[in-house]
């Protein structure tokens, strides 16, 4: 048997998710794609639902984490902002701190678990 341990992280804001495990996956995917249609494939997502999750979490900021540039003669695209990239940093160490503050814990209650 595999054990695996996942932490998921969500930082609310009223009664919406403003940050969360699926909102930096598509904002990790945006950076390497350049797209909000790409991002989404990768991620095995609709479209929709990739933009409704962007557009959730630049509702919920005082400055966007992506600008999208219309398509056209040149295609148009998709970027984080700075603000972007900073979330998925910090977010990503909230989660490496996490893991290694409780790495002995966890190591206890796996060790509990059945072979």
């Amino acid at each position: 048997m595999k054990t695996r341990v996942q932490f998921r992280l969500r930082i609310y804001r009223d009664d919406s998710i403003a940050f969360g495990p699926g909102k930096i996956d598509v904002l990790e995917a945006v950076a390497e794609t350049g797209s909000i249609s790409a991002a989404a494939r990768k991620l095995g997502m609709s479209y929709r639902r990739a933009w409704m999750l962007i557009d959730e979490m630049n509702n919920a900021l005082s400055s966007p984490a992506v600008n999208t540039a219309a398509g056209g003669a040149r295609g148009g695209g998709t970027a984080l902002t700075p603000v972007g990239e900073e979330i998925v940093k910090r977010y990503r160490a909230i989660e490496n701190a996490a893991r290694l503050a409780t790495a002995k814990d966890v190591l206890a209650l796996t060790r509990l678990l059945a072979p």
